[in-house]
């Protein structure tokens, strides 16, 4: 029934016209200003009356949204992400209060979604954490805080200048959408490879690492809930409103929308581990990776690639525990040169593999397209 319910949320959403609009009805000029198509023959009344209907659409989608978030913090999403239950007032009051304000950003904003997710996507990051430059600007350039930070991500000039942006009298690449997402994203993950939980990187985004320290010390925990009243009350309400902002768009949560804890509980391994990889950049982007499915075992890669286990486990964290789950698939990530190595011996492997595991020997037909390069 609860599943049945969550279907009816989405084919209401759909019905009521809560999408983004048709990416080729839209077009931006140099200055980055959205323009959308004109309305021909009587535009007075085609106006009013597109109005009208927007308005009893977008009515109908916030009240759906608003009652089925109580049912998210049981039942959860399509893909098992459940709304923390400490959340749920927030979120419908944040939703109900920024519903107009929300379906505005998104009338204009995915020429600005798709450039942030696919830089995101670059720096292996979670694509949702293109909310945070919702509740951060409303993704304008032009915004400016009453402390100082500027453009679509808010930096402040001192930390724009540590990643790398120009900020002086005549230049600010804080304003330009590509650069400072590129610097944003270094950011996110340098703050993620210290914290290790997506709620604690957008609390830190908003009042930096010392605070939340402070704030686990002061708790004695990690757990965002837990540690929220050591926060600042703007920080705190900062991540809540990243959550709100980002059920609002998509109906449901993700990984970011959740604590550690409860990721590791409610997502699947393949879903959680590449968050957890310890890397410099340098070793990043000098990896390669590959698409393995199958009994293959840590030990017997890192003696063929002649990596130690420790090197290998902060590649491809929770490797073995993903490939014996019923969702044995997994991203594989090592230097360059051990991946030549592991392609050239992937067959030996994945038998020597099956026998540490305690498999049955599989045959050639079994073994044949285990490996698949990107």
């Amino acid at each position: 029934m609860y599943n049945k319910r969550l279907l009816l949320l989405g084919i209401t959403i759909i019905g009521s016209g809560w999408m983004y609009p048709d990416r080729a009805n839209i077009s931006a000029n140099s200055k980055g200003d959205i323009t959308l198509p004109r309305l021909a023959g009587d535009t007075e009344r085609v106006v009013a009356t597109s109005l009208t209907a927007a308005t009893v659409a977008n009515s109908s989608a916030q009240d759906v949204l608003s009652k089925e978030l109580f049912m998210a913090t049981t039942v959860g999403g399509s893909n098992g992400v459940r709304l923390n239950p400490k959340a749920l007032s927030f979120v419908q009051d944040y939703i109900k209060d920024n519903w107009d304000e929300l379906q505005n950003v998104r009338s204009y904003g995915q020429p600005y979604f798709n450039l942030i997710e696919n830089i995101l996507t670059q720096y292996g990051l979670p694509r949702e954490l293109k909310y945070l430059a919702v509740i951060e600007s409303n993704l304008k350039s032009s915004a400016v805080s009453r402390v100082g930070a500027k453009g679509p991500w808010q930096l402040m000039p001192q930390t724009a200048r540590e990643l790398g942006l120009k900020v002086n009298h005549s230049v600010d690449e804080r304003k330009n959408y590509t650069k400072s997402t590129r610097a944003a994203a270094l950011y996110l993950r340098d703050l993620y490879k210290e914290l290790g939980d997506w709620l604690l990187v957008i609390a830190a985004y908003n009042t930096g690492t010392v605070k939340v320290n402070q704030a686990m010390r002061r708790s004695g925990s990690r757990n965002f809930w837990d540690l929220q009243y050591y926060l600042p009350a703007e920080s705190r309400n900062h991540v809540k409103k990243f959550i709100g902002t980002q059920y609002t768009f998509e109906g449901q949560g993700s990984v970011t929308t959740l604590t550690r804890q409860e990721a590791t509980q409610q997502l699947p391994g393949s879903a959680m581990y590449v968050f957890y990889r310890k890397l410099s950049e340098g070793e990043l982007n000098s990896a390669r990776t590959v698409a393995v499915t199958g009994k293959y075992h840590s030990s017997v890669i890192a003696r063929y690639t002649l990596l130690d286990i420790a090197t290998f486990n902060r590649y491809n964290p929770d490797f073995d525990k993903v490939m014996a789950s019923t969702n044995n698939s997994y991203e594989l990530k090592l230097p360059a040169d051990k991946m030549d190595l592991f392609v050239a011996n992937k067959y030996e492997i994945l038998n020597e593999s099956v026998q540490v595991m305690g498999n049955e020997p599989i045959d050639n037909t079994a073994v044949n397209g285990q490996v698949a390069a990107k």
